[in-house]
């Protein structure tokens, strides 16, 4: 059976920083291999244990936030477990559990608000890389991004195929002009300004 320090381990310290956002097919294969039973059972209630103890916490989100983009690129799958690791993240948060944890592993308390298509949740997820932390420039960074993305949709468009949605005139527009990439660049702009 995995445990959380079998998370952990494999994402913090054999993948680590240099894998975590980049794409690679041998790496997603690995994570479908060894943890796709796993985020089976957490879907069907294994691992709530896990949350009760802030690295425990830690590596239950990791496997509903992380690893499903990993396994399941380009595929509804991939956001089927968004809610329930947005729930584990505000509650570690609610807690204070993110403050045991070093950075950079902290980051990852944060992210399933940041793949949140909620404005609120967004806000909330600039706020505290803003707050939290201060030295990542580049995750809140990418924080803004995300946040920019759901005040002009309310949605992430790059989601839409994967998850059957009709893409709109201005959606398609923003796809079609360099999307996440764009706003990323103009963010850029303005910082370095």
């Amino acid at each position: 059976m995995i445990t959380s320090d079998d998370v952990l381990a494999f994402w913090l310290d054999e993948v680590g920083p240099k894998g975590w956002y980049a794409k690679d097919d041998a790496l997603d294969e690995t994570i479908r291999t060894r943890f796709g039973d796993a985020l089976q059972g957490l879907m069907g209630g294994r691992f709530g244990l896990w949350l009760t103890y802030p690295s425990g916490a830690l590596a239950y989100i990791i496997l509903a936030d992380q690893f499903p983009r990993n396994m399941f690129r380009e595929d509804p799958r991939a956001f089927a477990s968004d809610e329930v690791a947005r729930a584990a993240a505000k509650q570690a948060i609610h807690r204070g559990w993110d403050l045991k944890i070093d950075a950079p592993a902290r980051q990852f308390f944060y992210m399933p608000l940041m793949h949140a298509e909620n404005l609120c949740d967004q806000d909330r997820c600039v706020r505290l890389f803003k707050e939290r932390m201060p030295e990542s420039d580049n995750n809140l960074l990418h924080a803004r991004v995300h946040r920019e993305v759901i005040r002009n949709f309310g949605r992430f468009p790059y989601r839409n195929a994967a998850l059957s949605r009709r893409t709109t005139e201005p959606e398609q527009g923003f796809l079609d002009n360099g999307g996440y990439a764009e706003i990323l660049r103009d963010l850029q702009a303005d910082v370095a300004a």
